[in-house]
């Protein structure tokens, strides 16, 4: 099935979700009875297609402030996750727009909207394994 931390050239360097983030989250159901593992990652890809929808609106309409809570709690829930590089990169937003630097954040949202991508595509396939795994 290929490496799915490592979907392609784009980041290819770094994993898309950290091995020891999901072992941590896998360590809190260890019989997977709970699936909680699968709910986690399920609840997290309906949630960032919500915020990524927010988060484009309100770049639209120029509604910074709107942008930076976005990224603000894709920062969390992508860490909690291991999506490292999402979190950091919403760090760094959320920093930028805080100091009022709105033409610094531009080019890391382009940024973001890749490593979203990146990000969707690694959970959807770790849940098709974890379907494959328990049928």
């Amino acid at each position: 099935m290929g490496d799915l931390n490592n979907p392609g050239i784009d980041g290819a360097a770094r994993p898309v979700l950290d091995a020891a983030s999901m072992a941590e989250l896998r360590a809190l159901d260890p019989d997977g009875k709970a699936q909680l593992v699968k709910r986690v990652l399920a609840t997290y890809q309906a949630s960032l297609a919500r915020l990524v929808d927010q988060l484009r609106l309100a770049r639209t309409d120029g509604a910074w402030e709107q942008v930076g809570r976005v990224a603000h709690t894709l920062k969390s829930s992508s860490a909690s996750i291991g999506a490292l590089g999402l979190s950091a990169l919403c760090a760094d937003i959320e920093r930028l727009i805080r100091a009022g630097d709105t033409g610094g954040a531009e080019p890391l949202i382009d940024q973001f909207h890749a490593e979203v991508r990146r990000v969707d595509a690694a959970v959807g396939q770790t849940l098709q394994h974890l379907e494959a795994a328990a049928s």
